[in-house]
């Protein structure tokens, strides 16, 4: 199963605009992009996050794991972004031991949102 790596592509961590191209998060998507996915990863375009405050933000989210938010991204973090979404992709439960995590990612955590469990059978 593949990871999803979000990118907000409307943040604009205060920054205004008239090109929505030049976005902060536009820009760091594209970043993104050039560097190219790892195994395992997809980056995927998002046009809101709701971490306006924390922008640019990203998330990084797969089926049956923990969904991460991280904000204050830039272009330049891009590589630690990508190692760090690999890692997640590579572990069973999206857990990253602390140390093994990029530092961007262990000090610009916005949120951590546990698994989505569903019931097997509806409760009657």
């Amino acid at each position: 199963m593949t990871a999803t790596l979000y990118v907000c592509t409307t943040c604009k961590v205060g920054e205004v605009h008239e090109d929505d191209s030049q976005r902060p998060g536009a820009r760091l998507h594209r970043a993104l992009e050039a560097h190219g996915a790892p195994e395992g990863v997809r980056i995927a375009p998002v046009e809101c996050l709701s971490a306006c405050k924390t922008g640019a933000a990203v998330a990084l989210s797969q089926p049956g794991k923990w969904t991460y938010v991280y904000g204050h991204m830039t272009e330049a973090d891009a590589p630690d972004i990508l190692a760090g979404a690999a890692a997640y992709a590579a572990t069973p439960d999206g857990l990253v031991p602390w140390r093994e995590r990029p530092v961007i990612f262990r000090k610009q955590s916005v949120a951590r949102v546990p698994a989505l469990t569903l019931p097997l059978e509806a409760a009657e």
